[in-house]
């Protein structure tokens, strides 16, 4: 009866279609396991299931019981979300994503402090680019604790989050930090961290986007990024090193755009190091996020003549820091109503 009524909800999701094989409940320990569910929109054009989510167990938190809070865990084994562009980019009325994020969070009937997921894939595919495109992060265990602020209810940030996974090219992969998400947008304070991935299997990408092909090298990506009342401040940091690309025998403009790459991996590059990277500011409010396009041009040359960027994460990124720009933003935005207010009392009176 009840895994009936669940795919009837899933059935009636505008724009999407979705299915559960089985539900198990167990209520000596106040939990149910959802099995088999995927969620894919109607338009598709392939059969690949855009959330598949095999097994998904979902109890009481019975230690929050003696705080007086009824709160849920959830722990979700060898999820996969695959992002084919073809399948989201399908022509027509794009459905509501709220539709289907409500319907699944309504799945959980009492709010969430606890979520683990073990051995979880997020995926992007290009299916009509030549060769595919296929970039993925495998082995992704991720835990986040006191979601609901149960304990440490002194904190800003209360809630920690952690998470490793394996990305194309056996890059390790880390993110920490902590988060208050029972803010309409939430507050957080976050590092990623993607080391020595192997830059050849970012071929078909390259080769795609860019029409180059690299021989062997290996690729990072550090980030920090702080969200404090709306505002956002934060950096990427990609690096490359060691890299060569693949000769190419393909006519004079072939070589001609392999000369121009190769100055420019050459030009750009801390000789010292043999590290192509530079950095890149992101700030603003979210709904409008900028990118400092001048200031990454400067960090390329920053890093080729002046000092080699280093495979670490800066921890030059706070939380205080986003509050404070927050709060000067909204000073000011308040000194120009202020200001408009007394510009209009005075036309008023006049």
């Amino acid at each position: 009866m009840v895994k009936n009524y669940v795919n009837e909800v899933l059935a009636d999701l505008p724009g999407y279609y979705g299915h559960v094989e089985d539900i198990d409940i167990s209520l000596l320990r106040g939990a149910y396991v959802i099995n088999g569910l995927y969620l894919n929109k109607v338009t598709a054009k392939t059969q690949v299931p855009f959330l598949k989510f095999p097994k998904n167990d979902i109890s009481i938190e019975w230690h929050s019981l003696f705080d007086g809070k009824v709160v849920s865990e959830i722990i979700m084994t060898s999820p996969e979300i695959i992002y084919v562009l073809e399948d989201q980019e399908t022509e027509g009325e794009e459905p509501n994503v709220d539709d289907w994020t409500k319907a699944l969070t309504d799945l959980v009937p009492i709010n969430i402090n606890h979520f683990e997921i073990h051995d979880g894939k997020i995926a992007f595919v290009q299916l009509q680019a030549n060769p595919n495109i296929d970039l993925q992060f495998n082995t992704l265990e991720l835990i986040a604790d006191n979601l609901r602020n149960m304990k440490e209810k002194g904190r800003v940030l209360p809630s920690l989050i952690s998470a490793t996974a394996v990305s194309i090219g056996e890059g390790k992969v880390s993110l920490n930090g902590s988060a208050n998400l029972l803010k309409e947008i939430p507050d957080i304070d976050i590092s990623f961290a993607l080391e020595d991935a192997n830059v050849t299997a970012l071929n078909d990408l390259t080769r795609h986007y860019a029409g180059i092909d690299f021989k062997s090298g290996t690729f990072g990506l550090y980030s920090e990024v702080a969200i404090a009342d709306g505002y956002l401040k934060g950096y990427m940091k990609p690096l490359l090193t060691n890299s060569k690309l693949i000769s190419k025998e393909d006519g004079f403009l072939g070589v001609l755009w392999e000369g121009f790459v190769s100055f420019f991996k050459f030009v750009l590059k801390n000789q010292s190091t043999d590290t192509l990277a530079t950095k890149i500011p992101i700030e603003g409010d979210l709904n409008t996020v900028d990118v400092g396009v001048w200031k990454t041009i400067g960090n390329i040359f920053g890093n080729a003549w002046i000092k080699a960027f280093k495979g670490v994460v800066d921890d030059d990124i706070e939380f205080k820091d986003a509050f404070k720009d927050a709060k000067e933003k909204t000073d000011k935005k308040a000194e120009r109503q202020k200001k408009r207010d007394v510009r209009k009392a005075a036309k008023i009176r006049n």
